[in-house]
């Protein structure tokens, strides 16, 4: 196919997705019903979940670093917010990464085109335990009382992901980033970025309050199977 040709083909493909999206967005659960079901589930859930989030935090400050990590992600229409986890990675974490990539060439293509590693060593051996069980995603239900993100939606990224939603840039940045969503019980860190991409944008196309219940009850037995990274 020609480069033309190919170019033809993203915007066709670019306008089927955002018709399917605009269409999806005006009905009455994406426009209100999601919202309501966040704020409704976040209050319910926090007398829970604040006290195993305290004693995480206490847990992780004791190598003297941060307790509470904010990472820099692209929300809903283009807006920058600070996605909170309970911190994973040594207190050097970025000049380790920089070192790391320099001397390891086939960890530095596994970068780049995944945006993670396999064998991360940055991460600590209370970091690896909470990711494991996805218990580093806790502080995220601030992100949703805020309304920053969602309990259900695409996966939150960092803007130099944005260029591997090529023409469906536009469609990602609809809604509120999610806390899971499809690529979460579909294989996580199994599949590729481009199938990562399809996931949101199948998300997308067909969000309900049914699904949502169905992803948020999936994303449970993943946790308690504790099948993250």
């Amino acid at each position: 196919m020609s480069a033309a040709h190919t170019a033809d083909f993203d915007k066709i493909s670019n306008q089927a997705v955002q018709s399917a999206v605009s269409e999806s967005e005006r009905a009455f659960y994406p426009r209100f019903g999601k919202r309501v079901m966040d704020i409704v589930l976040a209050l319910a859930l926090l007398p829970v979940l604040l006290p195993v989030i305290l004693v995480l935090w206490v847990l992780v400050r004791r190598d003297g670093g941060a307790g509470f990590f904010g990472h820099r992600r692209i929300g809903q229409n283009g807006r920058v917010f600070r996605c909170w986890k309970i911190r994973t990675m040594e207190v050097d974490a970025e000049t380790k990464l920089i070192r790391y990539l320099a001397e390891n060439p086939d960890a530095a293509l596994e970068w780049e085109r995944d945006r993670k590693l396999e064998n991360d060593p940055r991460i600590t051996s209370v970091g690896r335990f909470l990711r494991k069980t996805s218990l580093d995603e806790l502080p995220q239900i601030w992100n949703v009382l805020k309304g920053d993100m969602s309990f259900v939606g695409p996966r939150p990224i960092v803007r130099s992901e944005m260029n591997k939603y090529g023409v469906y840039r536009d469609a990602y940045k609809t809604m509120r980033p999610g806390i899971t969503g499809l690529w979460q019980v579909s294989g996580r860190n199994d599949i590729s970025y481009d199938e990562r991409v399809e996931l949101d944008l199948q998300y997308m196309k067909t969000v309900s309050l049914r699904k949502d219940l169905e992803l948020v009850v999936k994303t449970g037995t993943a946790v308690l199977g504790r099948t993250g990274k």
